[in-house]
């Protein structure tokens, strides 16, 4: 036996805990009508998992539950447990009793358990469905359902035998990897939408990215040139400095030895009894052209700073110039954008009162000319603030230097004027031979190589004043980069230059090299600057890092779009490979299924023929368009659209001695016998471990019942059977006889009669 025993409580009219024990291979279930016999075959239905409450004669789940009556309170809880026998593992759970229960609430909700523990719905369906039992189907023909496999349409019928030929659990694997499949689509639509709502951003981070890259590649080349650039311009201005020290030491000294001589010229022509006119006036004019000369050291040192102001500020105006030829770097004065949103609104406050749509569309068309011109207007126009600033400062500083040169140029002829009359004194005391004079010609000398020595001096000064605006330069193009790379530029001096030979340059080599190459390394250096600026460094690392991470997350969602591409095909390949196993199986069972139709048709009827096919169904709807379809005749017919093909079960029957070939002409009695017989034929080939048939043999008579009582005897040796009937016959092949009454409270109780134990006490 499987079936060991089912326990009632407070299901429908058993208000009380209820136990039916099911010990024979055949028991049967009776009593007077309504009396709650057949809620015993609702109970099956229930506890292995029926969802439809009007299947089970309710509207409600609260119809189940017992709802008060008598001496009986009204129940919160209708449960109801069924006992297997499992030891030869019908179930898959490595138990050898498995029992399963159902619990409703009057709130609706069901709780199922397996050996006690809660599971879910789907773990009771899995289980049942691996021992052919489920919750409606071939197994449990409840009331009055005795010809619904009759009544059915062909796609119910095939389902029917599905379930009868434990195919069920293939409907259920493949229903559930469709439902799997449509959720991975759903994710596939999903991943599909978060990597085309980000490509946008992904894109354009991508070129900003690529825009850094090359800022940064262009960083690392000018990082190498100018290290280059600045360790070869600090050897030559070091050596070039060293060199002016050198050649400034000797006419110093000579200059300031000449000095000392000249004041002890002085002296001496001072103190000389000799001393007259002349050597006062060579007196005077020596002093004359030392404070001339000091004059005029005093205006050259200020004409060079000038110059090198001069030329910082073109420098200046050259770069923003050079800024401005690039699109989008122009700046405007706020007085002309105002000037603009001035325009702007007065023709707002001229239209404010018109509403036709010519106003707008002639506002737009204002809006649009307005802001072209002021773009036109604006566009090759550079940097004014900045330029504008430069230039008013070369001006100030051009006509410092106007005023400087003037000067200048005054004292240069007051030198000359000075010197001259030198000169002609030197003529006149060279012209008197006398000793008298020889102080004069020792001032003259003095003054002479003195004129040269500052002449010589004058020429170094000018080399060390363009050393110095070399230095001037340097530092600031070192400043400029260092604040554009970062300071470690200032250690540019550890760097190594390397000849095309691959040999490490000494001092003297560097400085050897032609100024020419050097100063076209200044201006590569100064463009990549301007190159870098314009490119532009903020945020660089905050972009590469957003880059980096969106990538990672489009390269995951690439990843995850691959692994559920590949578990989509996975499902399509297994759906595909059940729905084949399916359809193999379900026609190989229908052959033998159609063999003992036949057989069991042709016992009840004493002949003819029944048979079973597969048909295939082509389900048309009408179609959601107002579109009319011309039909052959010319008329317009309505517009139908195809649904897919769908495979179902005709039943073919055949009577002796009768022209009735259709289930549509059979009497409800032959209708009975042919349902008793397909079933009966369902229950042989694969049969489940228990058969409940309630009323099945009502619409028999005497000698169709016996028949009946002999298959219900060889379907037996195959399935346990659960008969609820009024037909003595079929009692009297049970081996267990449950009688149901119901008092006037209205609970159902049981009576049972053990017919093994009658007949040995009866002897």
């Amino acid at each position: 036996m499987y079936l060991k025993s089912l326990e009632l409580s407070g299901f429908k009219s058993f208000a009380k805990k209820t136990e039916l024990n099911f010990s024979t291979p055949i028991t049967s279930i009776v009593g007077p009508n309504g009396s709650g016999k057949s809620n015993i075959a609702e109970a099956f239905r229930f506890v292995l998992g029926e969802q439809s409450i009007k299947s089970m004669r309710g509207k409600r789940t609260e119809d189940l539950i017992w709802n008060g009556g008598g001496d009986a309170a009204r129940a919160n809880r209708a449960s109801v447990k069924v006992v297997f026998d499992n030891h030869k593992r019908i179930l898959n759970v490595d138990f050898d009793e498995v029992s399963v229960e159902r619990v409703i609430y009057r709130d609706s909700s069901s709780e199922y358990f397996i050996n006690g523990t809660q599971v879910r719905l789907k773990d009771v369906i899995e289980l049942l469905a691996a021992a052919h039992i489920g919750s409606s189907g071939h197994h449990i023909i409840s009331q009055g359902e005795a010809d619904k496999i009759l009544n059915a349409n062909g796609r119910e019928r095939r389902d029917m035998l599905e379930d009868a030929l434990g195919l069920k659990i293939y409907q259920y694997k493949r229903e559930e990897s469709e439902r799997k499949l449509e959720k991975t689509e759903e994710n596939m639509e999903k991943v599909e939408s978060l990597r085309r709502e980000i490509a946008p951003h992904l894109k354009f981070l991508k070129k900003q990215v690529e825009k850094i890259e090359k800022t940064i590649e262009l960083k690392e080349e000018l990082r190498k040139l100018a290290k280059e650039y600045f360790k070869r311009e600090d050897t030559f201005i070091k050596h070039n400095k060293n060199a002016i020290v050198e050649e400034k030491k000797k006419p110093e000294d000579d200059l300031k030895r000449l000095h000392e001589e000249l004041i002890r010229a002085k002296e001496t022509l001072e103190k000389s009894a000799s001393r007259d006119g002349k050597s006062n006036e060579i007196i005077k004019l020596e002093n004359d052209l030392s404070v001339l000369r000091s004059e005029k050291d005093t205006f050259v040192r200020e004409l060079g700073r000038i110059e090198g102001s001069i030329g910082s500020e073109e420098r200046i105006i050259r770069r923003e110039e050079e800024n401005a030829l690039r699109e989008g770097n122009q700046n405007v004065p706020l007085k002309e954008v105002q000037a603009t949103a001035t325009i702007i609104e007065e023709k707002i406050k001229e239209l404010e009162n018109r509403r036709d749509d010519g106003s707008v569309m002639a506002f737009f068309t204002f809006v649009r000319k307005t802001f072209s011109e002021f773009i036109s207007r604006h566009k090759q126009s550079g940097p004014v603030s900045v330029r504008a600033q430069s230039e008013e400062e070369i001006l100030k500083l051009k006509q410092e230097r106007l005023t400087l040169e003037g000067k200048l140029k005054d004292c240069n002829e007051r030198e000359v004027v000075l010197r001259k009359n030198l000169f002609t004194l030197q003529e006149r005391i060279e012209k008197e031979k006398d000793s008298s004079r020889e102080a004069e010609r020792d001032m003259f000398r003095i003054m002479t190589e003195e004129n040269n020595v500052r002449s010589l001096l004058a020429s170094i000064k000018s080399k060390e004043e363009r050393s110095m605006l070399f230095e001037e330069n340097f530092k600031r193009d070192l400043h400029e980069v260092a604040l554009l790379l970062g300071r470690e530029m200032l250690d540019f001096a550890v760097f190594a230059i390397i000849s095309e030979q691959g040999v490490t340059l000494n001092l003297q080599e560097i400085t050897l090299e032609d100024r020419t190459k050097q100063e076209d390394r200044r201006r590569l250096v100064e463009k990549m600057k301007i190159r870098i600026e314009d490119a532009g460094a903020g945020g660089g690392e905050e972009v590469l890092k957003e880059y980096r991470e969106t990538s990672e997350r489009d390269v995951f969602l690439e990843k995850e779009l691959s692994d559920l591409h590949l578990s989509a095909d996975s499902l399509r390949s297994l759906i595909k490979e059940l729905e084949e196993k399916l359809d193999n199986e379900f026609r190989e069972g229908v052959s033998t299924i159609n063999i003992q139709f036949g057989q069991f048709f042709t016992l009840m009827f004493g002949g003819g023929f029944a048979k079973l096919e597969i048909i295939r169904e082509v389900k048309r709807r009408k179609s959601d368009t107002d579109i009319e379809i011309l039909t052959e005749d010319g008329s317009t017919g309505d517009s139908f659209e195809e649904s897919p093909v769908e495979e179902g079960i005709e039943i073919e029957v055949g009577l002796p001695r009768k022209k009735i070939k259709g289930l549509m002409m059979l009497s409800g009695g032959e209708r009975a016998l042919t349902s008793i017989a397909l079933l009966f034929a369902i229950s042989q080939v694969n049969p489940p471990p228990f058969v409940i048939l309630d009323e099945t043999d009502a619409a028999l008579d005497e000698a169709n019942s016996k028949k009946y009582g002999d298959m219900i005897e060889s379907l037996s040796k195959l399935s346990q059977l659960i008969l609820i009937t009024h037909n003595r016959e079929t009692m009297s092949r049970a081996g267990v006889l449950y009688g149901v009454t119901m008092g006037s409270g209205g609970v159902s109780k049981l009576l049972s009669i053990a017919f093994d134990e009658a007949v040995a006490v009866a002897k």
